[in-house]
């Protein structure tokens, strides 16, 4: 058994910095990378709507790398009928507020602000705006956004 001896000073630390943990069934599929801003930065430092914020992101980043170029990622939200909301804006107010800009299935621009403690989303792929070119890709805007802060 090879475990090392750490201080009270690196456990106390170790604590304060954030986790992420995920198992997949199919072993190819990796997490995407967490960057320095996010990684290294204790818990305490930042809001709850900053850090739902922050971690949304990668998980749309991650989500749209998984996409084909017929595919644009989408939110669909758990309670009410908000529908399914095309991304294509993110942000958060501190200390608790955390909103999504887009349209809905009509074309109809949205508008969702939602408390942290509320937030539960289902991220998922719709079939691409047949007139426009490129599929949009929100998460790889918002990911290159998380690394300037």
């Amino acid at each position: 058994m090879n475990e090392e001896i750490k201080t009270t000073a690196e456990i106390a630390e170790a604590a304060a910095m954030p986790r992420r943990h995920e198992v997949h069934a199919d072993p190819n599929v990796a997490p995407c990378a967490v960057p320095d801003s996010v990684a290294n930065t204790p818990v305490k430092e930042k809001s709850a709507a900053e850090w739902a914020y922050e971690r949304l992101i990668l998980y749309i980043q991650n989500f749209e790398s998984q996409l084909d170029n017929e595919h644009e990622v989408a939110m669909g939200f758990t309670g009410g009928n908000a529908g399914v909301l095309r991304i294509e804006g993110m942000g958060f107010f501190d200390p608790d507020m955390v909103t999504f800009y887009g349209s809905d299935s009509n074309g109809i621009k949205t508008q969702l602000v939602q408390h942290v403690t509320q937030l539960s989303v289902m991220l998922r792929a719709l079939p691409r705006q047949v007139d426009e070119g490129e599929p949009t890709r929100i998460g790889f805007r918002l990911a290159q956004d998380l690394s300037k802060t």
